[in-house]
C-alpha cells in the first residue's frame, strides 16, 4: 500500500508543478506590453494554486482507479503509458495554444477557439508557416517532456506474494473512503460556490488575473459555452432592467441635428479592419493615418464613438443590425437567430435601394454569408470573384487596394444606371500577419494601417471626381479596436474607434463630441434619412434631442464595460464583480452595462 500511496502523491504533486511551470512560461512569453516583476510571478502562482490543485485532482482520477485495480491484479505498464501520452499531448496543446493565442485574443484559452476550426485555412491566415511549424515543434517537445516526467514515477510492478485478502479489502476500503475528499477537492470545498475561473482573480491588471488561470480548467469549464450558447444574465429584476433600457434607448428621433443635404443619399459603409482610434489623432497619433485625419476635418467626425466588441463577426452585426455583442456568444454563428435581426440593407432595399457587399476574404467564414444574405444584401462579391493571382495577394485573401477598385467600379455602375445603392465593404489588410505591399513605417502594425489609410485616401479622392460623389454618403468606421502595446481590453482606448461621414451628401464639416456606440449607426443614419428605426431596439439616434443618457457599452470575453464622459466601469463575469470603476457614476454605469447585457440576452433567446 505504501508504494501505491506514494505513487499517487508523486503523480498529483508533479501535475501541480507542471501547471505552475506553465504559468511562469506563459508570463515570460507574453511579457511584451505587460510589465511585471518577480513578486508578481509569485502572486500569480499563489493565487492560481487553488485552481491548479483542483484541476490536478481531475487528472488524478484515472491513476487513482488504476491503483485500486492494482490491489487485486497486476496492471500492465502500457496502460499507464497510454494515459501519460494522452495527458502529455493534451497538456502540450493547452499550454502552447494558450500562450500563443493570448497576444491575438487577450483572454485565456477556452472552447471559443473550436468555432474557428471548421475553416482552419482562414483561422490560420493571421500567422506564417514558420510560426505554425515552431508551435507544432513546441507541442511535440512539451508532450515528450511531460510524458517522460510521468513515466519516471510509474509504479514498478514486482513479482511478489500478494497481501492477504483482508489486507487488500482494507486497502480498497481506504481508497473508497477517500473518494469524498477528492470530490470536495474538485468542487473547491463545501461552500455553495464551486471551483471556477474567477476564484483566482486578485489584481486590477487583467494580465495577472489571466496568468493565474489554469488553461486546462478554463477550456474544459467552457466546453458548453459555444458560439451559439447564450447564458442567462440575470443581474436585476426585469422591471428595473426594462426601466433602464427605456431611458437608454428611445425608439424615435425628435428635433434632429441635420448632417446631410438630402434624405436619400447613396450610402457606402466601409468597415476598416481593427482600425482603433489609437492609430489616429483622436488618441494622439496623427502620423499613422494622415488621410483619415484629413477626412475627419472635411466631413462629420464622431470623436467619441466606441466599438461594442472585439471580433469581426460581432462587430459586423453591431454595425449593420445595431445589435449588441455578447461575452461568449456570436450571433453571426446562429443563422436561425441572425436572419431575424433588422438590417440596414433590408431596410434600405425596402426604399428602392440596390444592395451589395464586398469582402476580399472567405465570405463563408463565421457564417458571414448567411448573415449578409438574410439581412438584405442581394449581391455578394468575395475572394472567389477575383482572379487567382489577386486571391493570393494577402494571407487573408485579396488585399485592400484591389478591393477598393472593385468598390469604385460598383459605385460607377450604379451611378450610370441612376440606381440608388447601399454598399457594405470590409477591408482586411490591417490584420495579422500585416502583409501589405508598402514599407513606410518600421512598426509592421503601424505600417499596415498606413497602407489602409493610403487606400482610403485614394478611393475618396477618385470618387470626388465622379458624378456619384454629389449624392453619396461614405461612412468609415472599424469593426472593432485592437490590442496594441500597452492598450489592453480594460483600457478605454482599446474600444475607442473613429467614425467619419464624408461625401457630397454631407452638409458641412462637424466634430460631434457626444459618447456613442458602434450600434448607434443604424438609428442615426435612418434618423437622418427620415426613416423609422423602431426595429433597431438597441440603436440610438445620437443626433436626436432625446439622446440624453450618453453612454457606450462594450463586451469582451466574459466581461462587460460601460463608460461615459465622467468615467468607466468594468464587470468581469468570471470574478463576478466590478474590477475597475472610475468616476462619480461608476456604479450607475455598471448597472447600465448589466441591463444592456441582460436585456439583449433575453431578446436574443426570444427571437423566433
Amino acid at each position: 500500500m505504501k508504494c501505491r500511496v506514494s505513487y499517487l502523491l508523486r503523480f498529483y504533486l508533479l501535475t501541480v508543478l507542471i501547471f505552475v511551470a506553465a504559468k511562469v512560461l506563459f508570463m515570460l512569453f507574453n511579457s511584451e506590453g505587460h510589465g511585471f516583476g518577480v513578486a508578481d510571478v509569485g502572486q500569480v502562482v499563489w493565487h492560481g494554486l487553488s485552481l491548479d490543485l483542483s484541476t490536478a485532482i481531475y487528472i488524478l482520477i484515472i491513476p487513482f482507479l488504476l491503483t485500486i485495480v492494482s490491489v487485486w491484479t497486476s496492471v500492465p505498464r502500457w496502460i499507464y503509458a497510454v494515459y501519460y501520452g494522452v495527458i502529455g499531448v493534451a497538456f502540450a496543446l493547452a499550454f502552447v495554444a494558450d500562450t500563443s493565442l493570448y497576444p491575438f485574443w487577450g483572454f485565456k484559452l477556452d472552447a471559443s477557439c473550436l468555432q474557428y476550426l471548421d475553416q482552419p485555412t482562414e483561422a490560420m491566415a493571421s500567422v506564417s508557416r514558420w510560426y505554425l511549424l515552431l508551435r507544432a515543434f513546441a507541442v511535440v517537445l512539451v508532450a515528450v517532456v511531460i510524458y517522460y516526467l510521468y513515466r519516471r514515477i510509474t509504479i514498478k510492478e514486482e513479482r511478489k506474494k500478494r497481501s492477504p485478502l483482508m489486507a487488500r479489502m482494507a486497502e480498497t476500503a481506504c481508497y473508497l473512503m477517500s473518494m469524498p475528499l477528492m470530490v470536495i477537492g474538485i468542487r473547491g470545498g463545501l461552500d455553495e460556490s464551486t471551483t471556477n475561473v474567477g476564484q483566482v482573480y486578485y489584481s486590477p491588471k487583467q494580465f495577472l488575473n489571466h496568468s493565474a488561470v489554469n488553461p486546462v480548467f478554463s477550456f474544459l469549464s467552457s466546453m458548453e459555452k459555444t458560439a451559439s450558447y447564450v447564458p442567462d444574465y440575470q443581474f436585476m429584476d426585469d422591471a428595473a432592467c426594462a426601466q433602464l433600457m427605456t431611458e437608454l434607448y428611445p425608439t424615435e428621433s425628435t428635433a434632429i441635428d441635420t448632417l446631410l443635404t438630402t434624405q436619400r443619399p447613396n450610402v457606402v459603409v466601409i468597415l476598416m479592419e481593427s482600425c482603433g482610434a489609437i492609430f489616429t489623432g483622436l488618441e494622439g497619433r496623427a502620423d499613422v493615418m494622415p488621410q483619415l485625419e484629413r477626412l475627419m476635418q472635411e466631413g462629420v467626425s464622431f470623436d467619441s464613438c466606441y466599438a461594442n466588441s472585439w471580433r469581426t463577426d460581432r462587430g459586423t452585426v453591431c454595425t449593420y443590425s445595431g445589435y449588441p455583442s455578447f461575452p461568449v456568444s456570436s450571433v453571426m454563428k446562429m443563422p436561425s437567430k441572425s436572419r431575424l435581426l433588422p438590417g440596414l440593407a433590408r431596410t434600405l432595399a425596402g426604399e428602392g435601394y440596390e444592395t451589395s457587399y464586398i469582402y476580399g476574404g472567405d465570405i463563408n467564414f463565421t457564417n458571414m454569408r448567411s448573415y449578409l444574405v438574410s439581412t438584405g444584401f442581394a449581391q455578394l462579391t468575395w475572394k472567389k470573384d477575383f482572379s487567382a493571382d489577386e486571391q493570393r495577394t494577402a494571407e487573408w485573401g485579396v488585399r485592400d487596394d484591389i478591393t477598393f477598385k472593385e468598390l469604385a467600379r460598383q459605385i460607377a455602375d450604379y451611378d450610370a444606371r441612376k440606381q440608388p445603392f447601399f454598399i457594405g465593404y470590409s477591408t482586411l489588410s490591417s490584420h495579422q500577419p500585416w502583409d501589405v505591399p508598402i514599407q513606410q513605417m518600421d512598426d509592421e502594425i503601424l505600417n499596415a494601417f498606413y497602407y489602409l489609410d493610403q487606400c482610403i485616401g485614394s478611393f475618396v479622392d477618385d470618387l470626388r471626381q465622379t458624378s456619384a460623389w454629389q449624392n453619396t454618403l461614405v461612412i468609415l468606421l472599424p469593426d472593432h479596436g485592437i490590442d496594441y502595446r500597452e492598450v489592453g481590453v480594460e483600457d478605454p482606448r482599446h474600444n475607442h474607434i473613429p467614425m467619419v461621414w464624408i461625401g457630397g451628401a454631407v452638409k458641412s464639416p462637424r466634430r460631434l463630441k457626444q459618447v456613442c456606440n458602434q450600434t448607434d449607426l443604424p438609428a442615426t443614419l435612418l434618423g437622418q434619412m427620415g426613416l423609422p428605426h423602431d426595429q433597431y431596439r438597441f440603436s440610438r439616434d445620437v443626433t436626436s434631442s432625446n439622446y440624453r443618457r450618453r453612454v457606450a457599452v462594450h463586451t469582451y470575453n466574459n466581461g462587460i464595460a460601460a463608460l461615459d464622459s465622467t468615467g468607466r466601469a468594468i464587470f468581469d463575469l468570471n470574478a463576478n464583480r466590478m474590477i475597475q470603476g472610475k468616476g462619480p457614476a461608476a456604479d450607475e454605469l455598471m448597472n447600465i452595462g448589466k441591463a444592456v447585457l441582460q436585456s439583449a440576452a433575453s431578446d436574443l433567446k426570444n427571437l423566433q
